[in-house]
């Protein structure tokens, strides 16, 4: 992995009304589908029908494309965050969903330029915290870590229920 590199990473809030920058937020979630940390398998055409549908109607949803140098047609990474509520604070936090790269882009510090800039934009919106989860054998767990990312007072499982 190649962690010095000379090229820029640029990222840019997704505007969920931009077909371009929307088709590029489903490249880049059809991606993480495929990968071995997710379901190795890419999205149903009807899943990526509902999130271009949905995602410009979904209250606080925050997305940003990672893209390389002056380059805006070929993303290499995305973070898609959305609100939640600290009861212990009293006041909203950010909830990041996913954190994509693509494989022969990481490395790059790509995932970590994309979290800083949500961190930064979740500041200034007043948040209080960001929260994500990781699976325990996704080597992306090291990298939240150095961004200061810890398991809390206690480790927490994350359970789902189908509905």
């Amino acid at each position: 992995m190649n962690n010095m590199s000379s090229e820029k990473v640029n990222c840019v809030q997704v505007d969920y009304s931009n077909p371009t920058q929307m088709e590029h937020l489903l490249f880049m979630l059809n991606a993480y589908s495929m990968d071995p940390m997710a379901n190795e398998k890419p999205l149903p055409a009807d899943v990526l029908n509902g999130l271009k549908r949905d995602l410009p109607h979904v209250n606080g949803a925050i997305s940003f494309l990672a893209y390389l140098n002056d380059d805006r047609t070929n993303p290499v990474g995305l973070v898609n965050s959305f609100p939640g509520y600290s009861t212990f604070k009293a006041r909203p936090l950010l909830n990041i969903h996913d954190v994509v790269v693509l494989p022969e882009h990481r490395g790059k510090n790509i995932g970590g330029t994309l979290i800083e800039t949500v961190a930064a934009k979740a500041k200034e919106l007043g948040y209080c915290k960001l929260a994500l989860e990781v699976r325990t054998d996704n080597p992306a767990e090291r990298l939240y870590r150095r961004l200061g990312f810890n398991d809390g007072n206690h480790a927490m499982l994350f359970l789902t229920r189908d509905l």
